[in-house]
Formats: structure tokens, C-alpha cells, sequence
């Protein structure tokens, strides 16, 4: 798929519709050129979602879902041992 030509393709309400979004987690789908609506997360080191009839704030409980620390906090522990062990986790193996 060729990206570039594809946003060359989209009006400006389109590109500025993929950075506002439809709700709080989706982006607005560019149907006539095939892009769907997408789930986005809060946070690059795991995910949070909400259910539909939460507050989408953050307030209420979230769906249970994956959170490792940041990057830079387990490269402060100075432990390769445990982010070996987190790695091994992250691939599934025990």
C-alpha cells in the first residue's frame, strides 16, 4: 500500500478527522478510500480501555488490559535480570 499516495488522496477534514477522532478511543473511518475507523491506546507502554458506557476519563474502572513500566524506568532499575525476565513475559515464554 502506498501511504503517500493515499494521503494525497484525503481532504484536510480527512487527515484533521484521523487526529480528532470520532469518540474518545476511535479515529473517524475515510470509508470512499477504504481506511477503517481504528482503536487507539492512552499510553505506549501498555493499554487502557473503557467499556461503551464509561466516563472515558479515566474515573471509573477500566477493562482489564496490560501495563509494563516506562522504558526508562526499568532501564533505571540497573536489573538486566529482570528485564530479561519481563522480555521473556512480553514473548510469552516462562
Amino acid at each position: 500500500m502506498d501511504i503517500k499516495a493515499l494521503i494525497a488522496q484525503m481532504t484536510l477534514e480527512e487527515k484533521a478527522g484521523l487526529c480528532s477522532g470520532d469518540d474518545f478511543w476511535h479515529t473517524k473511518a475515510v470509508e470512499r478510500l477504504g481506511i477503517p475507523r481504528t482503536m487507539v491506546s492512552d499510553g505506549p507502554h501498555g493499554l487502557r480501555k473503557q467499556d461503551e458506557e464509561a466516563d472515558h476519563l479515566g474515573i471509573n474502572d477500566s477493562i482489564k488490559a496490560v501495563c509494563f513500566p516506562t522504558a526508562c524506568a526499568t532501564a533505571a532499575s540497573f536489573d538486566p535480570d529482570m528485564i530479561r525476565a519481563m522480555v521473556k513475559k512480553l514473548n510469552g515464554e516462562t
